[in-house]
């Protein structure tokens, strides 16, 4: 924000005015969606922008009666037919008033008939922040398709309460009731029937269009189900259990649902935390690697956030703007909307608080609470260098464990397999491997391998295995992925085998017997009970995971090693630092690939240079 004042307030006018360019009547069709016409008719004064396509239809005629050319309308104009025949309840004043779109409902809108006229599948993941009617929008674009275009053409409305669901249906039920008759084409009165004596379905008289509304709770409403339409609404909520979850009920609704013209896919949410399926769903659309368009409304978009300033009140706002807020300027925000951020900030505990409820970006509005220990910014930096094109497959030798586990070791590429590898191992790189040890049912912490090449200063992430497997297994499991990797260090977090010390299980030895065949095993210390020998594998106790992540954190920092998982940066994202100065993951969340980083990179920064040498020798780099 290098200019005078003046050179500020004159670009400020010019992005006011691009601001307040452009009225919108959807009754006239001025600054309405799509390739309009002008036309004029008898019972209206002025003329009025139709869609090309109106024109186009063979019933389209210069003879029409009003009623006739309305009804006409109301099949090709959403946004006339939002004005004419939708009333909603007006938040200021609780009346019923027409639904007229706002600019960000107009830019979703855009998306949506894009998909419809040219004939495709209209798919979206919408991240929701604050009230703009995101929900209401999809709600009553699935009541036009209905109510106007289609017959027979039955929906599914499920939200992560059933209690949700029924109030999206109660609004549904209000646009039938204030239907006007005049413009109504379908044989029946305008209003919902009971389907079937069902209590969870409703049929539109008229038009053989079906409405079912269910939760994420309950599987049962995707039984025999024959849907073209679909509003998945708070998915990031939905619970997640070894029996449900939101993947699995989204992909039955998907398989419900023919990938043909005029079907419809909307999954909306709020933010609640990353690493979930909706966040997961999200940044896959971001990329372009989904079907889905990925839709998100920053406030600055929505009209009512502006306080209107003179040239006084600007200057002395410029003079003192912090580096946010000159960040919102860069962007291309008018100081009238920067005076309101300005203002309504001091209502706010702090500028994350603000953030959280009026996000600028889909970033922070997935940003969390809490004392996180990763700046999100950093996190988002390190984030870029995610790729999610890993090939998949897995890491063996001739047996699952013992000796002959690693001999013959090789790469199998396999669709099921658990190891993600990003790159090959290169015969002059050095690797090292860092393992966390979780636990072996599917309800516990996952077990995490992780390959990274240090052989420079900047360390890249090259594979990971991520599962849930017996504590034998996983050593030598991660022993074959480190012999893969040119016999790479092996650095195992050894706390939970320590914890398993008992006469039946043997766990305290199994490092051990590990060493005997892999001898590139990072050791520690000296421990009395295996007669002063160094200690196998890396124990995490307060000290040392405030080393580790102290490394991570300034690794990130500096921007000095490159991540390719997605699921370490939402790791990141929720782990925190607790008022006891432990750290920890938010509850619910994991830690796994995240420690699995920290340890590997502690233990790259503090070892000493390995030599270029074959473990199988006997020579052990350490």
């Amino acid at each position: 924000m290098k200019q005078t004042f003046e050179e500020i307030w004159e670009e400020h006018l010019k992005r006011r005015k691009r601001h307040q360019a452009g009225a919108y009547d959807p009754w006239l069709g001025v600054g309405s969606n799509g390739d309009r016409v002008e036309v004029t008719v008898d019972w209206c004064d002025q003329p009025i922008l139709i869609p090309k396509t109106m024109t186009r239809s063979s019933e389209y005629a210069p003879g029409m009666s009003q009623t006739q050319w309305e009804q006409l309308r109301c099949r090709y104009d959403f946004e006339y037919w939002c004005a004419r025949c939708v009333k909603i309840k007006d938040k200021s004043s609780a009346r019923d008033i027409p639904f007229v779109l706002n600019a960000p409902q107009r830019r979703v809108l855009a998306i949506l008939e894009g998909d419809r006229v040219a004939k495709r599948p209209i798919r979206v993941i919408m991240l929701k922040a604050r009230q703009w009617g995101g929900s209401t929008l999809i709600l009553i674009y699935m009541a036009w398709m209905q109510c106007c275009l289609y017959n027979n053409w039955h929906s599914l409305i499920c939200a992560h309460v059933k209690q949700a669901s029924a109030n999206i249906l109660g609004m549904y039920s209000k646009v039938l009731a204030a239907y006007p008759k005049e413009l109504w084409t379908g044989e029946q009165d305008p209003k919902f029937a009971p389907f079937e004596r069902s209590t969870n379905i409703r049929e539109i008289q008229g038009r053989g269009c079906r409405v079912t509304v269910s939760s994420s709770e309950n599987h049962d409403a995707l039984r025999g189900a024959d849907y073209a339409m679909a509003h998945l609404s708070e998915v990031a909520f939905w619970a997640d259990t070894p029996t449900k979850s939101p993947e699995d009920y989204v992909r039955a609704v998907c398989g419900a649902i023919n990938s043909v013209p005029g079907t419809l896919i909307v999954m909306e949410s709020t933010a609640n935390g990353v690493g979930n399926y909706f966040h997961t769903e999200w940044m896959r659309a971001k990329q372009g690697l989904s079907d889905k368009h990925a839709i998100f409304v920053p406030w600055h978009e929505i009209e009512i956030y502006r306080t209107p300033v003179d040239p006084s009140q600007a200057k002395a706002l410029v003079a003192s703007l912090d580096q946010y807020e000159r960040d919102l300027w860069d962007q291309g925000l008018d100081l009238d909307q920067i005076a309101w951020y300005h203002h309504k900030r001091r209502e706010m505990a702090s500028p994350d608080a603000f953030r959280a409820e009026y996000p600028s970006n889909d970033v922070e509005a997935f940003a969390m609470s809490g004392c996180s220990v990763f700046p999100n910014p950093q996190v988002e930096r390190l984030r870029e260098g995610c790729n999610l094109q890993a090939v998949v497959g897995e890491i063996s030798g001739t047996a699952q464990w013992g000796p002959l586990a690693l001999d013959n070791v090789k790469f199998t590429q396999d669709a099921n397999g658990r190891v993600e590898r990003w790159e090959e191992p290169a015969h002059d790189h050095d690797y090292l491997v860092a393992v966390d040890i979780g636990g072996r049912s599917e309800k516990a912490d996952w077990s995490v391998i992780a390959a990274l090449d240090v052989t420079t200063e900047r360390p890249v992430v090259v594979a990971q295995w991520r599962g849930h497997i017996d504590h034998d297994l996983l050593a030598w499991k991660s022993a074959q992925i480190a012999s893969y990797y040119n016999d790479a260090l092996l650095v195992i977090e050894s706390n939970t085998l320590e914890s398993e010390n008992t006469a039946d299980d043997g766990s305290l030895f199994i490092l051990s017997r590990l060493a005997t065949h892999y001898p590139n095993l990072y050791h520690r210390g000296t421990d009395s009970r295996l007669e002063g020998t160094l200690r196998p594998g890396f124990h995490t106790n307060r000290a040392t995971k405030q080393a580790v992540v102290q490394e991570l954190v300034a690794r990130l920092r500096e921007g000095t090693y490159v991540e390719r998982s997605p699921l370490a940066c939402d790791e990141m994202t929720v782990f925190q630092q607790l008022p006891n100065g432990s750290y920890g993951a938010r509850p619910g969340f994991h830690d796994d690939v995240l420690m699995t980083r920290a340890i590997a990179l502690y233990i790259a920064s503090v070892r000493p240079p390995l030599p270029r040498v074959n473990i199988r020798d006997g020579i052990i780099p350490w």
